[in-house]
């Protein structure tokens, strides 16, 4: 029996598109019997003497035209089974619905439309690219690959952007306030196309961190027929045969600060961080996200670990590859009626949950899971994540706080052979269905084991840690609502210490870099939450100020913002409530003592019930801070971290 899927070769030179696509059919089962697809509704039409089904959806308002004639109009145009709604906009041929769709086809035909093309499904294909990032600098060829691939298996491509804000770029910065609401408007800029043209099939890309739980949460809100791909990791920069990634750069700023470096070595960590496009290489928030959606069963196997380009900068031939099994996938869950929450399931989320503790992945993969199972409409809390946490070890050994990158773990096997080794440990469900039409189990069948004699990847029973000694729920009088730590393996039994209190994240990065900071000291970064902020930024940059400063191991921080997935060290965000709604955050004093105790969980501000009511009776709400504007309605709208951060 053929493999279900085998690792993608290297090529020294990719073949033209249209012989890579004719050999690389997608290896599924020609029938699925999985109790996720229960039968569909189809619908009889009658074209050109031959008769063919069409997939319906639950709504009658996505169906052809109710009165299609027995038999089409001899006019040239194709059709296809897999066009279940968009004839909506195209009309269907000698239906009733033909003559007032007229006008659409008029247009469609200026954009490259032949007769033949509007019995075909229309697939839209959502491709945030920038020259802004590296993260998505090479978006476009990607897209470009794409809309080939989906013409050439008889789909009709509408290819469109979305805005893309770089948390690397933007970190420390006002515009940073942009990058986690530019998530939810990605999510509704995908949703606004691929619905108000009633198209068939959903491709979307995912570069910098917030555009991939962005691409796959309209997928999820409206159920629809869809894959995401990611455009992969960037490779690692050297200087002096050191590794570098763009967390070295931030690094350095505080080692800068200081006093430990000098502005040449600054400047030479800058030349050398980013050699190219992709995303950041570490097990950031980037390479977290596109894991755990690979082990969500959304997106392809081996394509969370591939490289974005080669060392000259082109798109990778892994990468190239993957864009074709992107589009094998869709078309297969078109032809199977596979819609994102038949995949999409709790199991589903589960495995997810696994998968990010095993790598040691970002604390943002919290906020965004929990964002992804509300569009999903899937029963998920802050509290799972602990509970999945509780019995797996972390076996990743990635940078920021180890020594590896995505590429390496890409070299050994990439994600499918972790979720191997989990599968076969018990960790994994595997009979959760995966757009290949196959389930987990059956698309890891094939997959080989851990290797051995590398430290990539630690064995399951001698790990880099031990369960519940990586991402952390934790709640207390000071986060009621919940707060998130990562320990990444480190042994934190105990910090207490006064709080340094700060009301943004820049008057907090230039007392760190003033040389104001102690050991044993608790920064204090509120109303930089959902709202707060809003926009909930990142602070990574008084973060790893505090490391390149040495004080990562003896200073915590805590915030109602969030932390890249570049941050290691005492950092604990996503306090909830935030200040800005007047969480117990809001009420704490300078010099009040704080007590963090991982392991049993806990945040505690040890100040007297009776003073904190004091305290909470004087505090008065601060106005929005942006009046007008994106910020202003999202501030308006959005919710708690605690349950994802979502507008809606």
């Amino acid at each position: 029996m053929e493999p279900a899927f085998l690792p993608i070769p290297a090529l020294a030179q990719p073949a033209p598109l249209g012989s890579r696509i004719s050999s690389l059919k997608f290896r599924c089962p020609n029938s699925i019997s999985h109790p996720a697809l229960a039968a569909r509704s189809k619908k009889r039409v009658v074209f050109n003497g031959k008769s063919f089904s069409v997939n319906m959806e639950a709504s009658e308002t996505d169906a052809p035209a109710a009165e299609t004639a027995a038999t089409l109009s001899d006019s040239g145009v194709s059709s296809s089974n897999l066009k279940f709604r968009s004839w909506k906009l195209t009309g269907t041929p000698g239906g009733s619905d033909w003559a007032k769709r007229s006008a659409a086809r008029a247009m469609l035909r200026a954009v490259g439309f032949e007769d033949e093309d509007f019995g075909k499904p229309i697939v839209t294909v959502a491709c945030p690219h920038t020259s802004a990032t590296p993260c998505n600098a090479h978006l476009a060829d990607l897209g470009n690959i794409l809309v080939d691939a989906v013409t050439e298996r008889g789909g009709k491509p509408f290819v469109f952007g979305t805005p893309v804000i770089s948390d690397g770029e933007t970190m420390g910065m006002e515009g940073m306030r942009y990058s986690l609401v530019s998530r939810d408007l990605i999510a509704d800029c995908i949703e606004m196309m691929h619905e108000g043209y009633s198209a068939d099939g959903l491709l979307t890309l995912g570069g910098c961190d917030k555009s991939i739980p962005g691409a796959l949460m309209p997928i999820a809100r409206n159920n629809s027929i869809g894959v995401m791909l990611y455009g992969g990791t960037i490779l690692p920069g050297h200087l002096h045969s050191e590794p570098l990634t763009v967390v070295s750069s931030f690094e350095a700023i505080g080692s800068y600060g200081a006093g430990k470096i000098g502005m040449e070595r600054l400047l030479e960590v800058e030349k050398h961080a980013c050699p190219g496009s992709g995303s950041c290489g570490g097990m950031y928030t980037a390479n977290t996200m596109a894991s755990v959606i690979e082990a969500l069963g959304m997106s392809v196997p081996y394509s969370s670990s591939h490289p974005a380009v080669d060392t000259s900068n082109n798109i990778s031939a892994k990468k190239r590859l993957d864009c074709i099994e992107s589009v094998n996938a869709l078309f297969t869950c078109l032809e199977r009626g596979i819609r994102a929450r038949d995949i999409m399931t709790r199991p589903a989320f589960e495995n997810a949950i696994t998968v990010m503790m095993a790598l040691g992945g970002s604390t943002n993969a919290v906020l965004h899971l929990l964002a992804l199972a509300h569009e999903a409409q899937v029963a998920l809390s802050i509290d799972d994540f602990n509970r999945v946490a509780a019995r797996v070890p972390l076996i990743g050994d990635f940078k920021p706080f180890g020594k590896y990158v995505m590429e390496d773990l890409d070299n050994i096997g990439g994600v499918p052979m972790v979720m191997k080794t989990l599968l076969d440990a018990g960790l994994l469900h595997g009979d959760c269905l995966t757009v290949t039409g196959k389930t987990i189990a059956e698309n890891l069948k094939y997959v080989g084991s851990r290797p051995a004699n590398q430290d990539v990847i630690f064995a399951l029973d001698d790990p880099y840690a031990p369960p519940l000694k990586h991402v952390i729920v934790m709640r207390g009088n000071l986060a009621p609502d919940g707060a998130v730590i990562k320990l990444s393996g480190k042994n934190v039994p105990e910090h207490r210490g006064p709080a340094r209190v700060f009301n943004s994240e820049e008057e907090a990065l230039d007392a760190v870099l003033a040389n104001q900071i102690n050991k044993g000291d608790v920064l204090v970064i509120r109303y930089e939450g959902p709202r707060g902020g809003p926009g909930m930024r990142e602070m990574l940059s008084p973060s790893a100020a505090l490391v390149g400063a040495g004080l990562g191991k003896d200073v915590a921080l805590i915030t109602d913002g969030r932390f890249s997935g570049g941050t290691h060290g005492i950092m604990i965000g996503h306090m909830s409530p935030e200040a800005a709604v007047g969480g117990p955050i809001a009420l704490v004093n300078e010099g009040d003592i704080i007590t963090i105790h991982p392991y049993e969980q806990t945040i505690n501000l040890e100040v007297a019930d009776d003073v904190l009511a004091q305290r909470r009776a004087a505090w008065v709400p601060p106005p929005l801070r942006y009046p007008t504007g994106v910020l202003a309605k999202y501030a308006r709208c959005v919710t708690s971290a605690s349950l994802g951060a979502v507008t809606h």
